[in-house]
């Protein structure tokens, strides 16, 4: 079947399988492979991406549920100029991260929680987060990051 996604801020056009998931067709079609797939089963996190500003895990979404829709990639976040999204930079100035295998899930998970919660309490931030997975950081400096890309007291 043919899908017409747009794939942060360019209409991509491609034929898949009717079973292809998001993911696959965001790392193996569109060559996106800061999309990481952790676990398949909605566990993880490591493959969340915004679907029309939502985060969506997407190992649990087929290509063609996207269909007419917008997707961002944590590719997507970074500016023309190479300039990081604040999150991103957060991320990077908390140190957030230890092997990365998880970063860009919960880099485009907290880009979501920040939309819909601007100034999150780092409990906030800790539960929405309940559904990424990181086995390395202990998650202490990712609510940092995110407290800190909310332009909050990082420390607390």
């Amino acid at each position: 079947m043919k899908v017409t996604i747009e794939v942060n801020g360019r209409s991509t056009v491609e034929e898949v399988e009717d079973r292809t998931l998001l993911v696959h067709y965001l790392r193996d079609t569109l060559g996106l492979t800061a999309t990481n797939v952790g676990c398949d089963t909605t566990s993880c996190g490591a493959c969340t991406v915004l679907l029309d500003g939502e985060s969506v895990k997407s190992c649990t979404v087929l290509a063609a549920q996207a269909d007419g829709h917008r997707v961002t990639t944590v590719e997507g976040l970074t500016g023309e100029g190479g300039e990081l999204h604040p999150v991103q930079r957060a991320f990077s100035n908390q140190h957030g991260l230890q092997c990365g295998f998880c970063t860009p899930g919960m880099i485009m998970a907290s880009v979501s929680i920040l939309a819909e919660n601007p100034k999150p309490t780092r409990q906030e931030v800790r539960e929405a987060l309940e559904g990424n997975l990181c086995r390395c950081t202990g998650y202490h400096n990712i609510v940092s990051a995110v407290m800190e890309a909310s332009g909050q007291e990082v420390d607390g």
